[in-house]
């Protein structure tokens, strides 16, 4: 069961809830997510997606290496259990971890991936929980903004070199 002080609102007593990110450059967005899940599910799990998933799906390695966001994530009290996401299919970390709650930022809701996601959940008796998607904070964003950073200074040093 979840934690002590950890009561589930409305109908998912003795729930089990589980978010999935890749929780890099951990923000605020991602904590909003964490805590909403929390107050919806008896045990929260949290899968972090691991180095390798990210690379093939996003194109890109992380910032942060994944056993130190798995580590940060482990760590937050609101948290039961946090583990490594290495499988792209929900359904095969479903069969897993058996969660019945799945929840996810509202930003893949009405998508074609959210409609699929609907469907192979409901098929096994999972509900989704979408929770709003925090659009002023995102990884995307920042690493931007530390490419950026890194491009300028680059070009800095490049030109008291010469």
């Amino acid at each position: 069961m979840g934690r002590a002080g950890h009561e589930p609102r409305g109908n998912n007593k003795g729930s089990i809830g589980y978010a999935v990110g890749a929780f890099d450059l951990f923000h605020i967005g991602h904590l909003n997510l964490i805590k909403q899940a929390r107050e919806h599910c008896d045990e929260l799990i949290i899968g972090v997606v691991s180095d390798d998933v990210l690379e093939r799906t996003k194109g890109a390695r992380p910032i942060i290496p994944e056993y130190e966001r798995l580590e940060i994530v482990k760590n937050l009290s609101i948290v039961d259990r946090a583990v490594l996401e290495t499988n792209e299919d929900r359904l095969e970390t479903w069969k897993e971890l058996g969660f019945t709650v799945f929840f996810k930022g509202d930003d893949w809701k009405g998508t074609a991936k959210g409609r699929d996601l609907e469907r192979r959940f409901a098929e096994v008796g999972v509900q989704i929980q979408y929770f709003p998607y925090t659009v002023h904070t995102s990884s995307s964003l920042l690493r931007r903004a530390l490419q950026s950073l890194d491009s300028a200074s680059a070009k800095e040093s490049e030109a008291a070199s010469q």
